[in-house]
């Protein structure tokens, strides 16, 4: 029987690239206002140009969009003409108002009322997020019980290892997990890699996956889709 049910978050819950724009716009403002000279070498549009630079320099981040940014912002501050301890204090302020600005997400319809929905029916929830979205600071620790983050975790799905270590810390076989998420490859390849049950959740058009257990066009379908996956988990178990 199925006893944990994981959600992505960024194009799951809501749509990701807008919260970015926005957090982004509000970061190069604050920087345009306490490290000017920043601006002289580089625009909002050259942050594509910066991530290529440092992770050529450092190929071992690029599983984490925190020291991803980070990097750009130090190695931006250098050429700029900022002492190592200029860089080092404005790169950590620019990062959290970057940061916080990110949390700043919308949610899709039906989203919060499908996991309240989920959690009344005595599931566990977990989120598990190749971004840096915190589920305290964009209001949903209410609703999920933990978080796992490729930050933190040293990998990015679809590599297995963030699937494990929800299996450790949940303490349950894969078999008992559905992994909710819109990335094919991340979401539904990755978690079917390592035995979980899978929902693709698919809002933009009408394809259709050859390998998800289940899928949605609207959040509002996933308690249906949950109690299906359920039923064959039973039914498995009483064969």
């Amino acid at each position: 029987m199925i006893r944990c049910i994981t959600f992505d978050l960024d194009d799951t819950l809501w749509a990701v690239d807008p919260v970015i724009q926005h957090a982004n716009q509000t970061m190069f403002t604050w920087i345009s206002e306490h490290a000017s000279a920043f601006l002289q070498h580089y625009k909002l549009h050259d942050l594509a140009v910066l991530r290529q630079i440092v992770l050529e320099d450092a190929p071992e981040i690029a599983h984490s969009v925190t020291l991803i940014r980070m990097a750009q912002l130090k190695y931006g501050l250098r050429k700029a003409g900022y002492s190592a301890d200029e860089v080092e204090a404005l790169a950590a302020q620019a990062f959290e108002v970057f940061i916080q600005a990110r949390q700043e997400v919308i949610f899709f319809e039906h989203a919060r009322e499908v996991l309240l929905e989920l959690k009344q029916q005595g599931y566990q929830l977990g989120a598990l997020s190749n971004g840096n979205a915190d589920i305290h600071r964009v209001g949903l620790a209410d609703l999920i019980d933990f978080q796992f983050k490729a930050d933190d975790v040293g990998q990015m799905k679809p590599h297995p290892l963030m699937f494990e270590q929800m299996l450790a810390h949940t303490g349950l076989r894969p078999e008992q997990v559905i992994h909710v998420g819109d990335n094919h490859e991340h979401d539904v390849e990755g978690a079917a890699a390592v035995g979980l049950w899978t929902i693709w959740v698919n809002l933009q058009s009408g394809d259709k996956s050859p390998s998800a257990s289940a899928q949605v066009s609207c959040l509002s379908e996933l308690p249906a889709r949950v109690a299906e996956i359920n039923q064959q988990a039973h039914n498995r178990i009483t064969l």
